[in-house]
């Protein structure tokens, strides 16, 4: 359940950045646009559950330290 104010904070663009990946290059990784990876570093978009453990899982992170939920 998402409370009321609650936002989720990614550190996403600095663990792509870290792994020398374009958002173009992540995105075709997973199988998305890199439209998509864009709208999710900026907080624009909340990956689904499948989506935040593909980008885990390519960026060698565990979820929880890809997002976190701000309040």
């Amino acid at each position: 359940m998402q409370l009321v104010g609650d936002r989720l904070f990614n550190i996403l663009k600095a663990e792509r950045e870290r792994l020398g990946l374009t958002q173009g290059a992540l995105a075709e990784a997973i199988g998305v646009s890199r439209k998509t990876i864009n709208t999710i570093e900026n907080g624009i978009f909340v990956p689904s559950t499948l989506l935040a453990l593909k980008l885990a899982r390519t960026l060698d992170r565990p979820v929880e330290a890809l997002f976190q939920i701000e309040e």
